[in-house]
């Protein structure tokens, strides 16, 4: 079943060039795409080609101006569309006087959870980011890397269907990404749909089923990791270079 759809949307910025001169920047031209439920999809593209505008879209932070976007077959972006996605930004921001448990449950509260409910899902969540130990931290006290898992956790506290996240390696060691990377793989086998963006080629090729290179705001290739492999022998580094150099 298909929970992602795109047709033909397009997003353009106002914007200068030269001396205060007007111009029109195109952060997205004529996308079309669709994610299927249960699979995990990596969007890949070098700074500025137009990532960051897609996910925000699929979120309702800004709309395209062309074209039509489709998720659960809804073409709006409402409150129950947003009940039931999660988001991780690339730069995650918390209240940081909070400890790692009063922040859940001021999100679980946000969502209308009931106690019970909520209760159990936290101590879920905190088991699978690895920071049942951290309850009682104060956010201020994270590193970068327990600040990622408690992002992903945050997204996760309303149970989502689909998850969004926005360069979750970034900035991360290379044991940081190895637990991002674990959590992914693990919410995959619970049938979570996820859609992310990264510049961790390698990292990306071990996670995604499909995944989609982004160019100066076109989406110039889809197809299967496991084709990929097959068919071209190289790695996915290598044929991601390849591909833009080609352009």
């Amino acid at each position: 079943m298909v929970v992602i759809k795109t047709k033909e949307i397009s997003k353009t910025y106002k914007g200068y060039k030269g001396f205060l001169k007007k111009r029109r920047v195109s952060a997205l031209n004529k996308v079309n795409l669709e994610v299927k439920r249960g699979e995990v999809f990596g969007l890949l593209g070098l700074n500025a080609a137009g990532k960051s505008t897609l996910l925000k879209i699929f979120l309702g932070l800004i709309f395209c101006n062309d074209g039509k976007i489709q998720i659960f077959k809804k073409e709006r972006v409402n409150s129950w569309i947003k009940q039931r996605i999660g988001f991780l930004p690339e730069e995650p921001r918390f209240y940081s006087y909070l400890s790692t448990y009063e922040f859940l449950v001021l999100l679980g509260k946000i969502f209308k959870i009931k106690k019970k409910e909520r209760e159990k899902r936290i101590k879920g969540i905190l088991n699978l980011v690895g920071l049942t130990k951290m309850k009682k931290t104060r956010i201020k006290e994270f590193s970068k890397g327990m600040s990622q898992r408690l992002g992903i956790a945050a997204a996760l506290i309303n149970n989502p269907e689909i998850l969004f996240l926005d360069e979750p390696m970034s900035g991360l060691d290379p044991l940081g990404r190895k637990r991002v990377k674990d959590i992914i793989l693990t919410l995959k086998k619970d049938g979570k749909t996820i859609f992310f963006s990264s510049h961790i080629l390698s990292e990306v090729e071990e996670i995604c089923d499909r995944i989609g290179v982004i160019h100066k705001g076109k989406l110039i290739y889809i197809g299967e990791i496991k084709s990929i492999k097959e068919k071209e022998g190289i790695p996915l580094e290598k044929f991601f270079i390849n591909i833009i150099k080609g352009l």
